[in-house]
């Protein structure tokens, strides 16, 4: 029979709305709490940029234009020990000061920064793939595990986005959508990564800083540009050697005897007709479905997109090079006596520049921004008149970073932010089952202006006392690791 551990015996933790009853040797829901000796503890420590990278927490760097350290009037910078919110805990329930307010002197200026872990319902995270594959229509439903996370955004500039997670999806559908989103985005920002389906698309692994992989493809490169864009980047090093070339693209297929690059360099009309809706001279929109085929189209065999040859203007020997926008697709025809393309043996000149095109693309990646709003309750951290703080960072008096990486702030209302997950520390977001994320913010600015928008000026620490041992006891607790017992919030993981 298991002996259950008196209420009396436990200490409850406020750090966030769950309030969990902690039992001595256990961590609370979230991993990050727990009871050692009756005292609550965090089991993650304090990152400073300054001594990450010895502790094993890489962080990027802060430097000037010129790579230097002196101050240029930057707020932060790697030339002194920078605070990050990564461990700090947080500010639940809202009316305490922010964990760590710190000051120090920068070139004589007293600068103070202010930093908690917030509590983010409001959250999500923008996901930038690099493909030309099609991965799924426009706002088509993502799901993870089943539940739906987000939606496919519209697609930029040799990329596919997503939009991933938001309060809808974490508190407005069912217990389960709401854990597993929660779920997906702390692998998503810890750089870890998440399998996920599209509605009517591919299957997909994203994680941050690697190539993705569709359905069960890893991507290797981002296309140097549309067919017409590639025409221009090229045309010179093809009109000796191919009488027509042909830029396989999902959404502007190149003709170069069409195209104005062409015409610039001489290149005659050659007859060769594209199938798709002409848009300008030499550029084709809708030549084939999109697909994970040739330049994102459904095409396996770039012929089909070819219409009969207009033999008024084609001539018997033509040379034919059709190629796609990473390179990574090439074939040479030349016409027969009845004017039909026939494969033939690529000359070196046209698979050079077929390697060239390969070359100028750049590696395919996933980006991960996190993406969060930071509300009312976390800047009564900061200030015991929140609108200051928004106001201030709107008139570029604060400096807003996560985890010591710079922040967008968004305009209009409010503090939404968005920081390259790749830019902060090593596993700097958390998670509660509310469910929410925890994330690090940090607000930095001159002691000045931090009074003068009602700072918590009692709460102000020197560093000196942030980097010493005592600031808090934080270690991991002598529990048997195979314990299985400890609570833990179901479905993570």
């Amino acid at each position: 029979m298991t002996r259950r551990t008196r209420p009396e015996d436990k200490i409850r933790c406020d750090a966030c709305p769950v309030l969990c009853y902690i039992a001595e040797g256990r961590a609370g829901a979230c991993d990050r709490y727990a009871n050692r000796g009756g005292e609550l503890v965090r089991l993650d420590p304090l990152t400073i940029i300054e001594t990450a990278a010895e502790k094993g927490t890489p962080a990027v760097p802060f430097l000037g234009e010129d790579g230097g350290t002196d101050w240029d009037g930057d707020l932060v910078q790697s030339g002194r020990p920078f605070v990050t919110a990564v461990g700090a805990g947080t500010t639940y329930p809202d009316y305490k000061p922010a964990p760590f307010i710190v000051s120090q002197d920068i070139e004589g200026v007293d600068m103070v920064t202010v930093v908690t872990e917030g509590i983010f319902s409001y959250c999500g995270v923008k996901v930038k793939i690099d493909t030309d594959r099609h991965i799924g229509p426009e706002a088509a439903t993502v799901r993870v595990d089943g539940e739906a996370v987000g939606h496919v955004m519209t697609s930029e500039y040799g990329s596919r986005m997503l939009s991933l997670g938001g309060v809808d999806h974490l508190t407005g559908g069912s217990k389960r959508e709401g854990r597993v989103t929660c779920d997906a985005l702390l692998k998503l920002c810890n750089r870890e990564a998440v399998q996920m389906e599209i509605e009517g698309g591919a299957r997909l692994s994203v994680q941050a800083g690697h190539a993705p992989v569709i359905d069960g493809e890893e991507e290797k490169l981002m296309r140097v540009g549309c067919g017409s864009a590639t025409i221009g980047m090229f045309a010179a090093q093809w009109v000796a050697h191919a009488d027509e070339v042909i830029v396989v693209d999902d959404h502007i297929t190149g003709v170069l005897s069409e195209h104005q690059a062409g015409k610039a360099l001489g290149v005659k009309p050659t007859g060769i007709r594209v199938k798709g809706r002409r848009s300008t001279p030499g550029r084709y929109f809708q030549v084939a479905r999109p697909g994970t085929g040739w330049g994102g189209t459904d095409l396996a065999d770039p012929l089909e997109i070819l219409k009969e040859a207009d033999r008024k203007r084609a001539w018997p020997g033509l040379r034919l090079l059709m190629v796609s926008t990473t390179g990574e697709q090439y074939a040479y025809f030349e016409l027969d006596e009845a004017l039909r393309p026939r494969s033939a043996p690529i000359p070196p000149a046209l698979r050079a520049s077929a390697e060239r095109i390969a070359e100028n693309c750049e590696p395919s990646l996933c980006s991960v921004l996190f993406m969060g709003g930071a509300g009312g309750s976390l800047r009564a951290g900061v200030t015991e008149n929140p609108v200051r703080l928004t106001r201030s960072v709107k008139e570029a008096l604060t400096h807003v970073s996560c985890g010591g990486a710079d922040a967008y702030v968004w305009p209009g209302g409010g503090i939404t932010v968005m920081a390259d997950v790749m830019e902060m520390p090593t596993n700097a977001f958390g998670y509660v089952p509310t469910p929410a994320l925890v994330a690090p913010i940090e607000f930095t600015m001159r002691l000045e202006d931090y009074a003068a928008l009602g700072g918590h000026m009692d709460a102000v620490r020197p560093v000196a006392e942030v980097l010493g041992e005592d600031v808090r006891r934080v270690g991991q607790i002598g529990a048997d690791p195979h314990d299985t017992r400890r609570y833990r919030w179901k479905g993570k993981g």
